[in-house]
């Protein structure tokens, strides 16, 4: 019988940034017999290494991990092509007779593969998207805010692409997010849900150590290397981490300015994706990662 003719019993570990999610992934990985499958919308580019805690080869211990260093940079991935991917993997992972663990703290693209969110199919609108590209991202926020300020919460509000896409989609529809976007009730899989996650304070202290780690491997230098390969290219500019740096290279921040502001916006990122997440009650909270190596 086919794998897709049953629910097969999958894995996934979701937490904010900074939670302990690759370490615990791997342990878990190593215990059930399993592989790793990223759902972390930046680690699918090559090159987004340092900034993008994208853990190395020595980090994954010998633990096989897909859909990271799939596109280059310049290449528009989205969550629907992550999903249509990443469900590849899945199946493949099943037929071999491993489980797949499915890590990562991007919201949307766990909820897009693991509890068939409905995204509306909205074609690019190449016009409106160049109009506001031109608008600071201040004050683009605040125009996504005035048309949907709950679909606003989810979205940074320097993610100037995902800002633009959900306007051309609230636009396209005449709807805001919350209403255009759906659930699919027949989940194909059984997903037994981990949350990772720490005290806010000790959470907030563990991010500011990794800025800090961030910087003495290289973040500076890795920025530079991208920019002079691809240019500035959305992903680098709306992208944490690489539009702090950006901002501190053209001299609009001081170093120490673009650091605290790279914190401040990394713990912002945080709690937004626990917004994301306790959405979903089939999560157990219960696995707190004193344990695990920071």
């Amino acid at each position: 019988m086919s794998v897709k003719c049953r629910k097969s019993k999958i894995i996934a570990i979701v937490g904010p940034t900074a939670s302990g999610k690759t370490a615990y992934s791997i342990e878990v990985a190593k215990n059930v017999g399993g592989e790793i499958i990223s759902a972390d919308s930046r680690l699918v580019y090559k090159g987004f290494d340092i900034t993008c805690a994208k853990p190395s080869v020595e980090e994954r211990e010998g633990i096989p991990h897909h859909m990271i260093d799939i596109v280059e940079p310049d290449f528009e991935y989205s969550g629907g092509l992550y999903a249509k991917d990443a469900k590849k993997c899945i199946y493949d992972i099943l037929n071999r007779g491993k489980t797949p663990v499915i890590v990562g703290g991007t919201g949307l693209y766990i909820r897009l593969l693991l509890e068939n969110y409905i995204m509306p199919d909205v074609e690019p609108d190449r016009e409106l998207r160049e109009k506001l590209r031109e608008m600071p991202s201040d004050e683009l926020y605040a125009k996504l805010v005035e048309l949907d300020a709950e679909g606003a919460e989810t979205i940074d509000s320097n993610d100037k692409k995902k800002i633009i896409r959900a306007i051309e989609i609230i636009n396209a529809t005449g709807k805001p997010l919350s209403a255009v976007r759906g659930v699919n009730e027949d989940n194909e899989f059984e997903v037994q849900w981990l949350g990772r996650n720490y005290p806010r304070d000790i959470l907030y202290e563990r991010i500011n150590d990794r800025v800090d780690r961030m910087i003495e491997d290289g973040m500076v230098e890795e920025t530079e290397f991208l920019l002079k390969k691809y240019g500035r290219i959305p992903n680098l500019l709306y992208t944490i981490g690489y539009q702090e740096v950006i901002a501190y290279l053209d001299g609009v921040l001081t170093f120490n300015e673009a650091i605290e502001r790279l914190k401040q916006n990394t713990r912002r990122y945080a709690k937004r994706q626990l917004t994301w997440f306790r959405r979903n009650s089939a999560i157990d909270w219960n696995y707190y990662p004193e344990l695990l190596r920071k």
